[in-house]
């Protein structure tokens, strides 16, 4: 049973917010023709506000009865602290999606999901087509701290071993996701496919991993995007020495293939102006807190 909130002025309402984490939260958003035609691997464009920034979000679930879509988003930017803001009940100015190629979903045997922080949401979905592929999964789980650590108990449902690390060994294992893998090669698992997604420096470091083995790795790439559709060409990146479009083309890559250290300078390139716009916008959310 639908209730009010899904009405047609409830378009991109949240009907639900729930903080994973001091800067990380989950947003349920009533979306409802998103809803009924996302698959794993898709992402949606989000703006706070009219005239806002696009921020591209992978799709972490979606329910075609509710109408509704999950994402979850960290606050890294001005436009992610403005999101991670909203309340219950707020809305987004705008969800476009679901955009982007699906991960082709098939039974490969053993697929390993690697995810490091946000990623693991993104992760999620993907693992969980898999398994309802018939396919053994073994999750790999990074964070910096416990406290990042995110959908831990959601992965184990749907995963036959889970392995977690973090930085400072708050929880699972002191160590990198790297450490996890090698382990399971050394124990001789077979492992017939990888899936990673999370910061950049760990993708590279994932397929480096498989690359000896031969396992084949995918790795979902997170370049400058703007328009979702291909048409401003920002998101490209290098696969197999070709230009390749992250928003319709991807995001998910062959990470054997991929350029990383290019990927890398790219997504640097605007880092002091984002980061100017943060401190901006702290001053200015500052000065209004303390007016009242």
């Amino acid at each position: 049973m639908k209730h009010d909130i899904y009405s047609a002025e409830g378009l991109y309402k949240i009907v639900e917010k729930v903080e994973l984490s001091p800067t990380v939260s989950k947003h349920v958003i009533y979306a409802p023709l998103i809803a009924a035609k996302a698959k794993a691997g898709h992402f949606v464009i989000l703006r706070a506000h009219e005239g806002g920034e696009r921020i591209p979000v992978t799709l972490v679930d979606w329910n075609p009865e509710t109408g509704t879509v999950t994402v979850i988003i960290q606050a890294i930017g001005k436009s992610t602290t403005q999101m991670n803001a909203f309340k219950q009940g707020d809305s987004f100015s705008d969800v476009a999606g679901p955009l982007g190629t699906p991960v082709e979903i098939k039974k490969y045997g053993t697929v390993a999901g690697v995810g490091g922080g946000v990623g693991i949401a993104e992760l999620y979905p993907i693992a969980k087509a898999f398994k309802e592929a018939g396919n053994k999964v073994i999750s790999i789980l990074g964070a910096r701290t416990k406290e990042l650590l995110i959908l831990e108990r959601e992965m184990e449902s749907i995963s036959e071993k889970v392995l977690v690390t973090t930085d400072d060994g708050s929880a699972g294992r002191k160590g990198l996701v790297t450490d996890a893998m090698k382990e399971l090669y050394a124990a001789g698992e077979k492992i017939d496919a990888i899936f990673t997604i999370g910061p950049i420096p760990m993708m590279k470091f994932v397929a480096l991993t498989s690359l000896p083995h031969k396992t084949p790795t995918f790795a979902s790439l997170n370049p400058v995007m703007l328009d979702g559709t291909g048409m401003c060409g920002g998101c490209r990146v290098e696969v197999g020495g070709k230009a390749r479009f992250a928003c319709v083309d991807g995001p998910m890559f062959d990470a054997h293939q991929t350029n990383f250290d290019q990927l890398m300078k790219r997504t640097a390139a605007y880092r002091e102006h984002e980061k100017l716009s943060l401190d901006r916008y702290a001053r200015d959310h500052e000065c209004r807190i303390g007016l009242h």
